[in-house]
């Protein structure tokens, strides 16, 4: 990190983040007054997205404070590679989950790309970690909370 500072003008990147952050913020709130699920017991399962709409809002208006601070350090560059490696395996913990490969691959492959990009290079053992960190969070979904995770072939073994 350098030691330049930013000393004039508001920070367009923080501006669009708090924009964004906000359009995300309305969105959420505008779902969870839609929901129609009631609830016998006290607060429902309409109060987390409520929750999140706050906790978005906040950061939306702390991105603005922070577009017109001064004296605050630039941000490096962006490592595009490290990028890549996270986005990919976002990319195929999406698509492995929609075509019914399962969350336990899908979360190995996820927990391994991200370690990638984050600079960590043995790739096999990071997926052999992420492995089992994936079953064990299927199992305890599946048996202690009775929640079922999305399910391919190696999770029928399990159920």
């Amino acid at each position: 990190m350098t030691n330049e500072t930013r000393t004039q003008g508001a920070n367009k990147p923080a501006l669009i983040v708090g924009v964004l952050l906000l359009i995300v913020a309305f969105f959420v709130g505008y779902d969870a007054s839609q929901q129609t699920i009631t609830s016998t017991y006290g607060i429902g399962p309409t109060a987390m997205p409520y929750v999140v709409m706050v906790g978005l809002v906040i950061l939306g208006l702390a991105h603005f404070v922070v577009a017109f601070r001064e004296g605050l350090p630039e941000p490096e560059a962006a490592d595009n590679k490290a990028l890549l490696w996270i986005a990919g395996g976002l990319v195929f913990l999406i698509a492995c989950i929609g075509l019914g490969g399962g969350f336990i691959i899908a979360i190995s492959v996820v927990f391994a790309c991200t370690a990638r990009g984050m600079g960590r290079r043995a790739l096999l053992v990071d997926a052999a970690i992420g492995f089992v960190l994936g079953l064990i969070i299927f199992l305890v979904f599946a048996k202690l909370l009775t929640l079922i995770l999305p399910s391919g072939p190696l999770e029928q073994l399990f159920l």
